[in-house]
């Protein structure tokens, strides 16, 4: 990287300002989102109730950003242009800041790298207006609006056109400006958000967020509900805990509403949206125990505190923030989550029996000809046993009539699915039930049953007569020795026998563990691990934490580890690797749960084989003590790897899908 000549010493020079301006919009200004976050940010630091966002050719263009704030006077716009001007602190206390933005820096910087026009006033004053291109600062000029302030910026990066050619596609730049949007609009329920696309002289409003009142959680779930999906609140707990200065407050889905990526996850540190390794570590410790690794959970959670004890001054777009307690915000993070999930009992998301009755919905009609013929595309297959369009269309109706109607698998059965179901209907009684491993279609009607426990009804099953009322219901049948089917108040319910009863010996498991304690097995030789000093000192700060897992580690000269115990239960173990990951951990996240997860692991697989098995038959009063034992268990309604352990269905959903509502 060392390019001057060897002959020539470099000399210091001072840059000019417009210099130094494409150098701060090189930090600031990263892509059209950058922009938008600055500007929405100084709207909401200016009180605005209302703030509207204006997008052309994904903000490449025009970006306009119009509040209801405060605004700004005449002789305070060249001002604003200028670096490091700002309102918004005294510069006595770096540290007590309450605002979005502090540093003075966006809108010179914007003006440095594109057009810039800032219209602004103050309630009972005249407005005005000034521009600035490529860092050119014009004159300030009389301008007619309402109070508060409007600032367009527009060909954003004509001044630096190589960084043109970082920009992805419109779409992709609106889909960021959208989901900045979306954060802040998290951020602030009070403020009413509104982001237009007027490219190509159109006026397409791609996201709204209205003001909500009432309550810090009541507001808070209206705008949630507004920008996630009224899907995530109805799935989310809320999240109330404080612990020496901070608090937690905000919602987190359940286990099982868990999304294939990290993209649900949103924090906030005193109301600034922040990307933090430490937060995101936290989260993922606290569902460590719920979700396997390729799931991630949903939460809007928002951390509280003295501006004193967190530093946002520590990234150029203040996404990343340094907490002076670092373990004392896990240590909340985690606990209060735990502790939420608990609370939450068997519950699980709403959008398990969604998706069921999703694969139930009935079919469309497919489109028909003039002639009565359907695409080759859409025929159904000639061997298939019920065949939903087979045979024409029903009795008495024109072919092509109601080409959209909605039609219903059993609806129009084909001439082999009417002729199975004459011959089930009228069984031979001296049929002999035919031996296991006979194709079905060697059978005659439904005589294969007869010996079967494939499916069984519970007829006189000693039930409690307030089981019905409980919330997981009352067995009343098993079928495919898997599955319990319980009747409750409002409708069914569908158990998987070994995830739930999986779950249950895996959290009996873990409190015998939690009250005896890990054993630790000592290693004859100790296993030595070389490492580096910064690693060593790393691992030495955990190692506490460590020994109660049952991993004993302590230095061992110079920056060498000794590894003196490992915990039972893992066998045999390779030392070496298991620091290593430990490491890695830390780094990545700032905190290692790995020993953690790996006991839990082991006890997983224990509670798999100790479960009841798939394809067992249960007793009735069986069935209704793991129903019962599910009830009084916390997260049985998700097994061991996040998946559900029962289905609920609703009895009005059940009734629309037979037609009757």
């Amino acid at each position: 990287m060392n390019t001057h000549s060897p002959n020539m010493r470099p000399v210091i020079r001072q840059l000019d300002e417009a210099a130094i301006n494409r150098i701060a919009a090189g930090e600031v200004v990263e892509r059209p989102a950058s922009a938008v976050k600055e500007l929405v940010e100084n709207a909401i630091d200016a009180g605005a109730t209302r703030v509207t966002v204006e997008i052309a050719d994904g903000g490449k263009t025009l970006i306009r950003v119009s509040d209801d704030g405060c605004g700004m006077g005449p002789d305070e716009l060249p001002l604003a242009l200028s670096r490091h001007a700002t309102s918004k602190i005294d510069g006595s206390d770096l540290l007590n800041i309450h605002s979005f933005g502090f540093r003075g820096e966006a809108l010179p910087s914007l003006g440095a790298v594109g057009r810039l026009t800032i219209q602004s006033r103050v309630a009972g004053q005249d407005g005005a207006e000034v521009s600035v291109s490529g860092g050119q600062v014009g004159a300030v000029k009389p301008a007619a609006l309402n109070p508060g302030t409007v600032v367009a910026l527009r060909d954003l990066f004509f001044a630096t056109p190589a960084r043109l050619k970082f920009l992805r596609t419109d779409r992709a730049e609106m889909m960021s400006i959208s989901d900045v949007m979306k954060r802040l609009a998290m951020a602030e329920p009070s403020v009413g958000f509104t982001l237009r696309d007027v490219s190509q002289g159109k006026d397409r409003v791609t996201f709204r967020a209205d003001a909500v009142s009432g309550d810090l959680f009541d507001a808070l779930r209206g705008r949630l509900a507004q920008v996630l999906g009224a899907e995530f609140t109805d799935n989310a707990l809320a999240i109330d805990a404080e612990r020496e200065g901070f608090r937690l407050t905000g919602y987190a889905a359940l286990p099982t509403y868990s999304r294939g990526s990290s993209v649900a996850q949103h924090l906030f540190v005193n109301g600034r949206p922040v990307q933090d390794k430490l937060l995101f570590g936290a989260l993922r410790g606290a569902y460590a125990d719920y979700l396997s690794r390729d799931r991630h959970p949903a939460v809007a959670l928002f951390v509280d505190c003295d501006p004193h004890l967190v530093d946002v001054n520590v990234h150029p777009a203040k996404s990343e923030v340094r907490f002076r307690e670092p373990g004392l915000v896990r240590g909340l993070i985690v606990s209060a989550l735990r502790h939420a999930l608990a609370d939450a009992g068997h519950r699980a998301s709403s959008t398990v029996a969604a998706d069921t009755l999703a694969a139930l919905r009935p079919e469309t009609r497919p489109q028909v000809s003039s002639e009565g013929q359907m695409p080759l595309h859409q025929r159904p297959s000639r061997d298939s046993t019920f065949g939903a369009y087979g045979g024409g269309a029903p009795l008495g109706a024109a072919p092509a009539a109601a080409p959209h109607a909605r039609v219903y698998q059993m609806d129009r059965p084909s001439a082999g699915a009417r002729s199975a179901a004459y011959a089930a209907q009228a069984p031979d009684p001296n049929f002999v039930p035919a031996p296991p491993r006979v194709p079905p279609a060697q059978t005659q009607g439904f005589a294969e049953m007869q010996g079967s426990w494939s499916g069984r009804v519970v007829e006189d099953a000693p039930v409690e007569p307030e089981a019905a009322h409980l919330p997981l219901g009352a067995a009343r049948g098993q079928v495919h020795e898997n599955y319990i089917i319980a009747q409750t108040e409002s409708g069914i319910v569908i158990v998987d026998q070994h995830a739930a009863h999986e779950r249950l010996v895996y959290e009996k498991l873990k409190r015998q563990m939690a009250e005896r304690g890990v054993a630790a097995q000592a290693l004859l030789i100790p296993e030595i691990v070389e490492l580096s000093q910064d690693d060593l000192s790393r691992l030495l700060e955990i190692a506490e934490d460590l020994g109660r897992m049952g991993l004993s580690v302590e230095p061992f000269g110079g920056s060498a580890l000794a590894v003196r115990e490992t915990p039972a239960i893992l066998g045999e173990v390779n030392a070496e690797a298991l620091i290593k990951d430990i490491l890695d951990e830390l780094s990545d996240y700032g905190s290692s749960q790995l020993v953690q997860e790996k006991l839990e692991a082991i006890l997983s697989r224990v509670a798999c084989h100790g479960s009841i098995r798939s394809g067992r038959r249960m007793r009735a009063e069986e069935m209704n003590a793991l129903l019962r034992e599910m009830e009084a268990t916390p997260h049985s309604g998700q097994c061991n790897h996040g998946r559900p352990t029962y289905v609920e269905l609703k009895l009005s959903d059940i009734e629309r899908l037979f037609g009757r509502t």
